[in-house]
């Protein structure tokens, strides 16, 4: 039986989703989508009892989340891989309570659409990020539908066009998360704080009403930028691209140093 990716606990009114799968950097490998949305969905159970206020999304390691699994998505479908990443921006966005994301490490490509949708991001000063799509042929399709409403337009320019690695200080300066800070914990406590005090029925119309924009301009994309991210991943480009990361070499449209 494979161990479990996604470990779920409730203390407090908060339920925690701790992403466990170090091993490939928290990549979204079938499983670990499966248990990531099946978690939100028993927050979101538990939420209509009063019995939870909110949820927070965390990791172990080093990194928070890679993006999409480039070993799993020739076995089993990019399609497939970019239906899971819509399912979980979609529930994301619609659980009746907050959902908060604690990143104490790296943050790359489809984990930085998974921060979009979130309500509330809180990061560590040290913890780095990177829209790394367009360096191994491909574009932040799917995940530009949680990523553009948060940050403004010529962060938009400069992070998805060159790939750069970002801190944790431009990240907040440019919307991608709310608050940097040295201690991310300590920076979440009067958050949490304030939506616990929050009533079941306030916290989930306040929910949908701060998710509406976001969830209709998903709605109204996902299936144009689900078949752009499909159709980048088969090209030639793409392929030459995702071969040269997992070989830890340069790809062959790299220009001489």
């Amino acid at each position: 039986m494979a161990a479990e990716l996604v470990h779920y606990a409730v203390a407090d009114g908060i339920a925690t989703l701790t992403l466990d799968s170090p091993g490939n950097r928290n990549a979204l490998s079938r499983q670990l989508v499966g248990e990531l949305v099946a978690g939100l969905e028993q927050a979101a159970g538990a939420a209509a009892s009063g019995a939870v206020r909110g949820i927070v999304l965390t990791h172990t390691g080093n990194v928070f989340c890679a993006g999409a699994d480039l070993k799993e998505a020739g076995a089993h479908g990019v399609e497939a891989g970019a239906h899971d990443l819509v399912t979980i921006l979609r529930t994301i966005l619609t659980v009746p309570v907050p959902v908060l994301a604690r990143i104490d490490g790296v943050a790359r490509a489809g984990g930085l659409g998974i921060l979009g949708a979130c309500d509330i991001v809180a990061a560590n000063t040290a913890a780095t990020f990177a829209f790394s799509e367009v360096r191994i042929g491909l574009g932040p399709a799917i995940i530009s539908l949680t990523t553009m409403p948060r940050m403004n337009s010529r962060a938009v320019s400069r992070y998805y066009l060159t790939g750069d690695s970002f801190d944790a200080a431009a990240a907040e300066a440019c919307g991608l998360i709310t608050v940097a800070a040295d201690d991310v914990d300590a920076a979440l406590e009067p958050i949490l704080a304030g939506i616990r005090q929050g009533s079941p029925q306030g916290l989930a119309v306040s929910k949908k009403m701060a998710a509406a924009t976001m969830l209709a301009a998903l709605d109204a994309g996902a299936e144009q930028m689900m078949e752009l991210s499909s159709r980048l991943f088969t090209t030639p480009e793409a392929r030459e691209g995702m071969a040269a990361f997992l070989e830890r070499r340069k790809p062959s449209w790299h220009l001489p140093d």
